[in-house]
């Protein structure tokens, strides 16, 4: 077992200790029962009018995969709660469940299932944690760079984010869950080696700053990198651009220079003042690339404003969803043992049994959804479908990266114009329950109800 990066062989105890306290109690009280979890989010955050899920491939490899390791059960053994018996029957831990979600790039909304796992107790109970953590961290990154792709207009976007993420797992997840989202291109090599990304990326200061000159800087990198776009910031930006046009003077008919990037001050405004600089040298092709702590409101601004820039590099504030770092997930018991589930606590209800999303459309345009019983037929498009049977993923998961990214841009553009605008949605997307399942929580829930006292 690595001391430092998680593998398959980790994950089995990449969990919270109740998760395994709560498997030897199962274990030993021989419940072995079917049950029901969802994972959901419970609310929308102030400045998210939706979700996007993201997250499900990671979640169906984890349930395949997932095993305890000798070295992990040596471990376990240390640790006063648990029984040498009960560490053998995980020797043999499998999941053999079923699992139902949304596909991936498809937007979401309360209380809507984003997955639904339906198994054992014990392996579906193990599962939480680990899913939790991957389908919040892709889902949370997701939904902040659709909002970025929207504020763009259909300028590119470059995932500039990776040094600043919170740890190596969460750099290489997002680059998968911003592709999804509509973001172009990643900075992250290995999320380009591991999925397949298109990844884009020249110079740093340092490079500039590694010579007495700035010019010399520009001459020399072109010359390794002709089709380079250049930094044009590290001392003064508009006399940085004029270097830019001496280059190609210089040069002549071997000046192939791409671009130039503004990283720091008034980015519009030295968008502009560059833009005159580069068409009076007659540069017509050379466009101009933004970065510098860049969210989507400044883009939105920046567009707004009707700046020559044709792309964004966006860090920080996407690469940690900097306003909104969390979402109020769950994964909760919603069925054991053949009878639905639910909590009384105020604020936190659980919608019992498995369930359905039926999306109503009208000429094209999703008009709002029902949230339903599984065996429910209504109006609409049903979200959910089964992608593992008997803990084996099925060919048609809805994780394949360029459907998922395709999907998501169909959806996002079903959605109404006031959900998809970053500002808060007013009214919001409307989601209902199906009077089927109003019924059946209320049935559920008198289960649970006592009665007043005298």
């Amino acid at each position: 077992m690595s001391k430092h990066w998680v593998t398959d062989e980790d994950t089995a105890v990449l969990t919270d200790l109740y998760e395994l306290t709560m498997l030897q109690a199962y274990w030993k009280l021989e419940m072995r029962d079917e049950a029901v979890f969802s994972l959901f989010s419970r609310r929308l955050p102030e400045r998210r009018n939706f979700l996007l899920a993201c997250g499900l491939d990671e979640a169906l490899h984890y349930l395949e995969t997932v095993r305890f390791s000798d070295e992990a059960l040596g471990y376990l053994a240390t640790l006063p709660q648990f029984e040498p018996a009960f560490l053998e029957w995980l020797r043999g831990f499998r999941f053999t469940g079923d699992v139902y979600a949304v596909p991936e790039g498809t937007p979401v909304f309360p209380e809507e299932p984003i997955l639904e796992v339906v198994a054992p107790i014990a392996e579906a109970q193990l599962a939480e944690t680990f899913l939790m953590n991957q389908v919040h961290l892709q889902t949370l990154l997701a939904s902040k760079a659709a909002r970025v792709v929207r504020a763009a207009e259909g300028r590119a976007v470059v995932d500039f984010g990776l040094r600043r993420m919170h740890g190596a797992d969460a750099g290489m997840k997002s680059a998968r869950a911003f592709y999804i989202a509509g973001v172009d291109s990643t900075s992250d090599v290995l999320g380009g080696l591991a999925y397949g990304i298109p990844v884009a990326g020249t110079m740093a200061h340092s490079f500039i700053q590694a010579f007495d000159d700035e010019l010399d800087a520009f001459r020399a990198f072109a010359s390794v990198f002709p089709d380079t776009i250049l930094l044009v910031d590290t001392y003064d930006t508009v006399e940085g651009v004029e270097r830019v046009v001496e280059l190609a003077r210089e040069l002549g008919a071997d000046f192939r220079v791409r671009g130039v990037r503004l990283d720091s001050g008034d980015l519009a405004a030295l968008a502009f003042r560059a833009r005159e600089i580069l068409d009076a040298a007659g540069l017509h092709e050379v466009t101009i690339f933004a970065s510098g702590g860049l969210d989507e409101d400044e883009i939105a601004a920046i567009v707004r404003a009707g700046a020559p820039i044709t792309g964004f590099g966006v860090g920080t504030a996407m690469g940690v969803s900097k306003d909104v770092p969390a979402l109020d997930f769950a994964y909760k018991l919603t069925a054991y043992a053949g009878k639905g589930r639910t909590k009384l606590s105020p604020g936190k209800r659980i919608l019992p049994g498995r369930k359905q999303v039926f999306r109503m459309e009208e000429e094209g345009r999703a008009t709002g959804d029902v949230i339903a019983r599984h065996d429910e037929e209504l109006p609409g498009r049903p979200l959910l479908r089964k992608v593992m049977e008997g803990g084996r993923r099925l060919p048609d998961d809805g994780t394949d990266l360029r459907e998922a990214r395709d999907r998501a841009r169909r959806e996002l553009a079903q959605l109404p114009e006031r959900i998809r605008d970053l500002a808060p949605a007013s009214p919001p997307y409307p989601v209902t329950l199906s009077p089927g399942l109003e019924a059946y929580l209320d049935e559920v829930a008198a289960r649970y109800r006592r009665p007043p006292l005298a």
